[in-house]
């Protein structure tokens, strides 16, 4: 008996003019070896997703955007371990909202066949006249960009805010005595957004704020600065405490906001000085290592209805009475 190759089931019978072979002999072993795994549709240069891309990098924004902005979307920071990334703002309110606060943007997505509302008019309006790519999409695509949030058909990429540095702080370029506010666990952007506010209201040179636990610059907090942020630049530190250390090594008092404090505010004889107000969290308040940091802890005199107020608010109120006191020196 000659083995399995005389059996019927392994005559192979192709076209071939000399008719059926038994086996393959090895000669079709290339053809059978797996190709590896199925590249990413980005990587496939005839996928639409490599094209939109290549087309959003062209335009300077990143290739893998996170979802987050406003109503319809998912929250996300726009840097968290020091890495920056893009953030995606969906829905129709949203969008145009951003568009009207001059957030930064690099591309707008728009869906294939979208029915065009008095939103989708103006939002295609506002990105053609600001520049902004505009790229159709089909709905599939933009669930994956939008990572599934209520897009209605709209979403904008916006880029990684680009962070300054602590030190930057300390020689500023603007005129005037530095003042800069240090954020100690704030996690709302809302919060961020009105601090940045009161900073550029009030003659501020900057914004701190920690790399970990806490609020970055996202598409929410650029539009409650009311286009602030522009003006007002935000540093990134990798530690708040020793931050805060530096500062003091470069003759600032540090300042830190609790409703326990041992100076009241109209008493806040070190205004006029160089300082770094800190504004810790609405609900812990300024941590342990940050406290101890600080070489006064002030307090902001209320009605005793009223435990607290919240971080943006205290903020606003302490800078405007440094800046009251800075200019009653000056006119003195």
């Amino acid at each position: 008996m000659a083995g399995n190759s005389q059996r019927r089931g392994a005559i192979r019978k192709g076209a071939s003019k000399k008719g059926a072979s038994v086996g393959s002999g090895g000669q079709r072993r290339r053809g059978l070896e797996g190709k590896g795994p199925t590249p990413r549709a980005e990587d496939r240069p005839n996928h639409k997703a490599h094209k939109m891309a290549k087309a959003a990098a062209k335009s300077g924004g990143p290739s893998g955007p996170r979802s987050s902005g406003g109503s319809g979307s998912r929250g996300g920071s726009s840097r968290r371990g020091g890495k920056a990334s893009s953030e995606i703002v969906a829905g129709r309110n949203s969008v145009v909202e951003a568009l009207r606060a001059d957030i930064p943007v690099t591309t707008m997505y728009v869906a294939g066949r979208i029915d065009a509302d008095d939103r989708v008019r103006e939002a295609l309006k506002t990105a053609t006249a600001k520049g902004i790519a505009i790229l159709e999409t089909p709905r599939g695509e933009l669930d994956r960009i939008t990572d599934g949030a209520v897009h209605q058909g709209l979403a904008l990429q916006v880029p990684p805010y680009e962070y300054a540095h602590p030190q930057d702080f300390i020689d500023p370029q603007v005129p005037g005595i530095p003042l800069v506010v240090a954020l100690d666990g704030i996690t709302d952007p809302r919060n961020l957004g009105a601090i940045i506010r009161s900073v550029a209201a009030f003659g501020g040179h900057g914004v701190v704020v920690p790399e970990r636990r806490s609020v970055g610059m996202t598409a929410s907090a650029w539009k409650t600065s009311a286009g602030a942020a522009a003006r007002v630049p935000v540093a990134l530190a990798s530690n708040l405490t020793r931050a805060l250390e530096e500062y003091r090594k470069a003759g600032f008092f540090i300042l830190g906001l609790d409703m326990d404090g041992d100076v009241e505010l109209p008493g806040l004889a070190l205004a006029t000085e160089p300082i770094v107000i800190v504004v810790g969290s609405e609900g812990k308040g300024l941590s342990r290592l940050v406290s101890e940091t600080c070489d006064q802890i002030v307090s902001i005199p209320m009605s005793a209805a009223t435990e607290s107020l919240n971080a943006g608010i205290a903020t606003g109120v302490t800078l405007y009475e440094v800046a009251r006191r800075r200019a009653e020196a000056k006119q003195g």
